[in-house]
């Protein structure tokens, strides 16, 4: 499937650049210097993925997004400056999907690119097939099947111990909750907690499979003193 990504960036060399990296990755690209532009390139196109800027003249990249989640659920991803840091919080709020913060790397943006992408054809085709269901979860980037044991990631499949998905289950079914260790090993093993020590290892392991960066987990977090949970999304 070829993809158009739309560039919403009022600095020229910056969407030029960008625009150059995704060509060569074989996306299609339409741009547009500010907010408004933007606007219109969506009645004109077929977007499958914006990339935004969040400070722009005529239509800030914040604005965009919201007046934009009006009618589209495709991938929006912010480029920001370290100072905007309650920009990038406020725009994640809005409904942005994800953010760059420049400078950044041709890697950077395009990991980041085919992460969203994959993440969101893969939603797509779940609903399109009608198979959203009691027996699948789906939080954040986090997607697992009940029925086949299965979990992806941002679409990309992940390999699980059945003990990881078992604990994985338990917090997915219960977004929010948190659960004490001792909750864990009795709900998971079904037999009395002696050594929870293992518990706090398998969750260990299920980070390093399912975070983007395992010591600062953007699902499951420790309640200190009382347990861990799974972050609703």
């Amino acid at each position: 499937m070829s993809y158009t990504i739309l560039i919403v960036e009022d600095e020229v060399a910056i969407a030029s650049a960008i625009e150059i990296y995704l060509r060569n990755q074989g996306y299609n690209t339409i741009k547009a210097i500010h907010g408004e532009l933007g606007l219109q390139a969506l009645t004109q196109h077929e977007i499958h993925l914006a990339i935004v800027d969040i400070m722009m003249p005529i239509m800030d990249g914040i604005t965009f997004t919201m007046k934009l989640r009006e009618t589209y659920d495709f991938p929006v991803i912010f480029l920001s400056a370290k100072s905007e840091d309650m920009d990038k919080i406020t725009g994640l709020n809005i409904g942005a999907d994800d953010y760059i913060t420049k400078p950044f790397t041709p890697m950077e943006l395009l990991a980041r690119v085919n992460a969203q992408l994959r993440r969101y054809t893969r939603y797509t085709t779940l609903h399109k097939n009608q198979l959203v269901s009691n027996e699948i979860h789906i939080i954040g980037g986090i997607e697992l099947h009940k029925d086949t044991k299965e979990v992806y990631v941002d679409g990309e499949y992940k390999r699980l111990t059945p003990i990881e998905f078992k604990i994985l289950q338990l917090f997915m079914e219960h977004p929010g909750r948190v659960f004490s260790s001792e909750q864990i090993y009795e709900i998971v093993w079904k037999e009395a907690a002696i050594n929870t020590e293992t518990v706090m290892v398998h969750i260990r392991n299920l980070r390093e499979k399912i975070e983007i960066d395992p010591k600062k987990p953007t699902y499951i977090k420790v309640v200190w003193g009382v347990g861990y949970k799974i972050e609703k999304q």
